[in-house]
């Protein structure tokens, strides 16, 4: 064969190829354009957020409450709910599970496992309220979510733990750690209620450390969401992905209403705890963590966005909306990271023998129970390089230098003698603390100032200690920090301070 005609052949053959590649893209295109593609629901926040305004129970607006405080809520419902004692605690507190709706689609939501964690029993009683509701714009809603749902609802688990503020219960056990060995009675009416109801959705409801940053950002991470794992490689069937794509739709939700401020909890196995377990058991379960939101020492703020999401997952239930959601859009969630400080300040000078260096103090500040309430205890919880992490409050330091207070050389008699403005006062002109003679040991007050009666305050900067002192700029005093809260003299002093007497 001559050369030419060999070259004429191949030339052929390829034109042939290229009209068959290019019949092939075009049928490929032509398939994914007929193809139906889901689209994501729209979501209207207002809804929820007028919901919230119009239900929001009234009588709770503090989370440190009481199961005295608050039974009469679960127990003194409408003939909406039926409302059913299903055991009790340790200690002899009756627990309860209130039912409504007669869909076909059943949803457990369990609140308070661990007994300081009542941020989402709050937001239940508002959820409570909204459903008892008649004869407002909110009627269609409610028909939907009662047609098409049955709810079931375990609110304070664990009444010794919340009465005692501690996260175990009376024997001293995790309930979270008990789905298996099933040591304590309130673990043992979980899981019969689980298996007794058999829910195709749970919601497992929770707070976490206030510390949680969405990511490597600064941003606290106000709710992190989680469809636990079943199995140590972490897979992924039908009952789990249900799950990861409710917490789609409320993701969706939360960045309508306050973008970036939701993280994903770790999803490491762990066998004995209930989500886990639960899910593993075929109930598609969904975790919801409330974490820290500025100037929210009350969670009220965060109280509110549970109510908002858990209401919008109900009626993407409800509509089977949630299967419109990718995996992807779960995975996309970021990790929360334990990267927050109460307070951080940047650049402080600070001497030691002489020698002078600069370090980054973060300041973290804890509750600890005290006469039926709390008081914070700061201590300086790492100093030196601190750049991977944020503050509630930060300050940066640089050009200034560090003052030790002095102890008001007067008395008082009372500790009702100082008023909040008496103590600001006294702040500016260089007295970190003063001394009440009559104060009750270690009693509880508001004030911006140490009282002591007997005790000292500290300005040592180690860590664990909680260090008092102020930042002076060109030769005035510039700010106080007093028990970890960081107080601009140049400033009202309107916050919230919890202490105590030293």
């Amino acid at each position: 064969m001559k050369v030419s005609t060999l070259v004429q052949n191949l030339i052929a053959a390829m034109k042939i190829n290229l009209q068959s590649y290019l019949l092939f893209l075009v049928a490929c295109l032509t398939f994914l354009a007929c193809e139906p593609q889901k689209t994501q629901p729209s979501i209207d926040a207002s809804t929820y957020e007028q919901a919230y305004d119009q239900y929001q129970e009234p009588s709770v607006d503090f989370r440190r409450f009481k199961y005295a405080d608050v039974i009469h809520l679960v127990t003194g419902r409408s003939d909406a709910f039926e409302v059913e004692e299903v055991g009790k605690s340790i200690l002899g507190k009756s627990i309860y599970q209130m039912s409504m709706g007669n869909g076909p689609t059943k949803v457990l939501l369990w609140s308070q496992m661990h007994g300081n964690e009542a941020t989402a029993t709050m937001a239940l009683f508002d959820l409570f309220n909204f459903l008892e509701g008649s004869d407002d714009d909110f009627d269609e809603l409610r028909t939907k979510l009662k047609s098409r749902l049955t709810l079931r609802f375990i609110p304070m688990l664990n009444p010794d733990g919340m009465d005692m503020w501690i996260r175990r219960n009376a024997y001293d056990i995790d309930l979270n750690r008990d789905a298996l060995a099933l040591t304590s009675p309130e673990a043992v009416i979980l899981k019969n209620a689980r298996d007794s109801f058999e829910p195709m959705f749970g919601f497992n409801l929770h707070d976490q450390q206030t510390y949680y940053t969405v990511g490597q950002t600064g941003k606290p991470a106000t709710i992190s969401v989680l469809a636990p794992a079943y199995n140590y490689a972490t897979e992924v069937n039908d009952v789990r992905k249900r799950a990861m794509q409710v917490i789609v739709g409320m993701n969706a939700l939360m960045e309508q209403i306050e973008p970036g401020h939701v993280g994903k909890y770790d999803d490491a196995f762990e066998p004995r705890a209930f989500g886990d377990n639960i899910q593993k058991w075929g109930t598609s379960t969904i975790l919801i963590e409330s974490g820290g939101y500025p100037n929210d020492p009350e969670k009220q703020i965060i109280r509110k966005y549970n109510f908002m999401i858990m209401l919008h997952a109900l009626e993407q239930i409800a509509d089977k909306t949630y299967e419109a959601y990718s995996l992807d859009d779960y995975y996309a969630i970021p990790d929360n990271t334990l990267r927050l400080m109460d307070l951080v300040i940047r650049n402080l000078p600070l001497t030691l023998d002489e020698q002078s260096y600069t370090v980054d103090l973060g300041i973290r500040r804890r509750e600890a129970d005290a006469h039926g309430d709390y008081f914070v205890n700061a201590v300086v919880d790492d100093l030196g390089d601190l750049s991977i992490f944020y503050g509630y409050d930060e300050l940066d330091a640089t050009g200034m230098h560090v003052v030790e207070g002095k102890t008001f050389e007067t008395p008082f008699k009372e500790l009702s003698e100082i008023s909040k403005e008496k103590a600001f006062e006294l702040l500016k002109e260089g007295y970190l603390a003063v001394r009440v003679q009559n104060a009750l040991d270690r009693e509880l007050h508001q004030l911006p100032i140490q009282v002591l009666k007997n005790g000292s305050f500290s300005n040592a900067f180690k860590t664990g200690a909680n260090s008092n002192f102020y930042l002076e700029q060109s030769g005035k005093l510039r700010y106080a920090i007093v028990n970890g809260y960081l107080i601009d003299l140049e400033t009202s002093v309107d916050g919230l301070y919890k202490m105590r007497v030293l």
